[in-house]
């Protein structure tokens, strides 16, 4: 019973952790999984170095996405961060 006691304080850390640290993060992770397989040919989309490009072609794994009208790129669909909407 003394033992209990003891580790109560440990579970209840544990919990809070769960709850504030991991579950948020496994949210924020699904979400943008779903959207990066959601992602379709015209989208506009960021990428992790900062660039704004448009989607070209998607692939299993990779995206074919546009700099500006002559220059095309493969890029990752890990280094898509998220998808760019115009906020005037």
């Amino acid at each position: 019973m003394e033992i209990l006691g003891q580790l109560l304080p440990f579970v209840f850390l544990i919990a809070i952790m769960y709850f504030v640290i991991i579950r948020p993060q496994q949210k924020e992770a699904k979400t943008r999984q779903e959207m990066i397989m959601a992602l379709k040919k015209g989208d506009r989309v960021i990428t992790a170095g900062g660039l704004i490009v448009v989607v070209y072609k998607v692939e299993e794994q990779f995206l074919s996405v546009k700099i500006n009208e002559e220059v095309v790129v493969k890029i990752t669909k890990d280094s898509v961060i998220r998808k760019y909407e115009d906020e005037v």
